[in-house]
């Protein structure tokens, strides 16, 4: 069975394209069947007592679609499936991408986009999986494995000039079914310290998907951080949301999410209910992504863009802001991207203020969060970390926070925040906030900051920086700043260090959502 395709066999249909092949059929695998001729292509497969294995060889040309499914015919009495890949990786010339084929699986029950046969991805962090009824590799889900057709996701994210050659062997166990433990998830609230700020990161990756860390390490190392929540944002899966058994505590929340990673850019469903399952699988152009955003939104969760400037082939956003949430302006270790983020965010309150839509009561604009992204050692979790004003420690009360923008972004735990203004007839409002004062109302804006030595204070405006100061060599001190909200529509509040380099500005330490100001 020749799996190889030329330019001219290639069959796209549906969103973001794909191509289904010819399916494997293990009807047969008891017997040994005879291995290709080298170089020739094909199939072969071989059945030792209760094992069949077949291996299928092919070439994906360049303009492959997006996802290429191999059809596996699986036949009763099987209760494991195992699947092992390979590829050449190709030398290319510089500057032209080389070859990256990721790999998943979908069950009996089909590949339709948003569909329950969705049993695992793993992109192209590992090499191999299984799934059965009480067991999978992590990033895959266990339970039945019933006869039908299932299919291997192949998706062949970046092909070199060359054509991307491919091996896959599947390998069939029979035996007893087994079955399907009962998941548990993290529980919705935490004991906290009633109202008050607390800080999270919302953006971790662990082993079920290209991450380098086991659950018991991300949690230990964000108790070390000083944080008081994480959420789980395994790319396109939802494998880790029952594997924090015992690691959450009146200390730490565990929100369950998912960083939906699509070839036009990458977005956070943040905190929804434990084990929701959200498809990838189109591009802006398909026009699927609102449909998919209502999915979240429908589990309880936060549609927050994901480094919307990163420079990664698929990193950078190409779906809109109109369903957002949140916009995960910082990314990790601070650089020129988030700068670029953060400029187009504050351009976006801009925006906001002019068509009214800014009143600071309500999800009329889209605040900002910062996140690590932190995969493997030594990327520190908690750099940056988003700090949220909320009722409680519960999944309910910090979702609100951040949907409300009541929240700043620090570099670490040492940095911390206070920022509000005030003005008319005692009248003040905290982040996220408005002042409602007349136009001419003299307002006085404050901001207090401990754990930033050596940084610089400012605040800025619809009309950009409009003052700063450096702050004390101990790096606390308090800042105010006298205005009007004819002159701010809002103002934010940022931290930075020194620059770098001259004309250029320094690495953020910390900001702020904005506090509008006027009627």
């Amino acid at each position: 069975m020749n799996q190889s395709i030329g330019r001219r066999g290639l069959l796209v249909t549906g969103a973001a394209g794909a191509l289904t092949l010819s399916t494997v059929s293990f009807a047969q695998a008891s017997t040994p069947s005879p291995s290709p001729s080298p170089g020739t292509g094909g199939s072969s497969g071989t059945g030792t007592g209760g094992t069949m294995t077949r291996t299928v060889r092919g070439t994906l040309p360049t303009g492959s679609p997006d996802f290429v499914y191999l059809p596996v015919e699986v036949p009763r009495g099987v209760n494991q499936i195992h699947v092992a890949y390979s590829y050449e990786r190709v030398q290319v010339p510089a500057g032209t991408a080389g070859n990256a084929l990721d790999i998943g699986l979908f069950d009996w029950r089909g590949t339709e986009l948003g569909g329950p046969g969705f049993r695992g991805w793993s992109g192209g962090a590992r090499t191999e999986f299984f799934v059965r009824a009480d067991a999978a590799t992590p990033g895959y889900l266990p339970g039945p494995v019933r006869a039908g057709t299932w299919h291997i996701a192949l998706g062949p994210y970046t092909v070199a000039p060359q054509g991307l050659p491919y091996e896959v062997t599947i390998t069939l166990t029979t035996g007893a079914p087994g079955t399907t433990p009962t998941p548990v998830h993290p529980p919705q609230r935490a004991k906290g310290r009633g109202r008050a700020w607390y800080r999270g990161d919302c953006h971790l990756h662990s082993v079920h998907s290209d991450g380098g860390r086991t659950p018991a390490q991300i949690a230990a190392l964000a108790r070390a951080a000083g944080l008081d929540f994480i959420n789980t944002s395994d790319h396109n899966t939802s494998s880790a949301h029952s594997a924090w058994g015992g690691l959450w505590g009146d200390d730490l929340l565990i929100l369950t999410g998912e960083e939906v990673t699509t070839r036009n850019g990458h977005v956070l469903a943040l905190g929804t209910e434990p084990g929701t399952f959200v498809d990838w699988r189109y591009r802006a152009r398909d026009n699927r992504w609102g449909r998919f955003a209502r999915e979240i939104s429908r589990a309880g969760g936060l549609v927050v863009p994901a480094h919307p400037h990163g420079t990664c082939i698929g990193c950078n956003w190409k779906f809109g802001f109109a369903e957002a949430d949140a916009i995960e302006v910082w990314n990790g270790a601070y650089t020129p991207d988030d700068e670029i983020s953060l400029a187009e965010w504050d351009n976006s309150l801009v925006a906001a203020v002019r068509s009214g839509r800014a009143s600071g009561t309500g999800p009329n604009w889209t605040p900002a969060m910062g996140n690590s992204d932190a995969h493997r050692d030594p990327d520190p979790v908690g750099t940056p970390q988003t700090v949220v004003l909320a009722d409680e420690l519960s999944r309910t009360a910090i979702l609100a926070g951040l949907r409300a923008g009541r929240s700043y972004v620090a570099e670490s735990a040492q940095v911390s925040l206070s920022f509000g203004a005030a003005g008319g007839r005692g009248h003040h409002a905290g982040i996220g906030e408005r002042l409602r004062v007349p136009a001419d109302a003299p307002v006085t804006v404050r901001l207090e900051v401990t754990g930033a030595p050596g940084c610089t204070a400012s605040f800025v405006t619809d009309q950009g920086p409009l003052y700063s100061t450096a702050l004390p060599e101990s790096g606390a001190g308090t800042v105010e700043w006298t205005t009007t909200a004819s002159y701010a529509a809002y103002v934010r509040a940022e931290v930075r260090h020194a620059p770098k380099t001259a004309g250029l500005p320094g690495a953020l330490a910390a900001f702020t959502n904005p506090v509008f100001l006027g009627e």
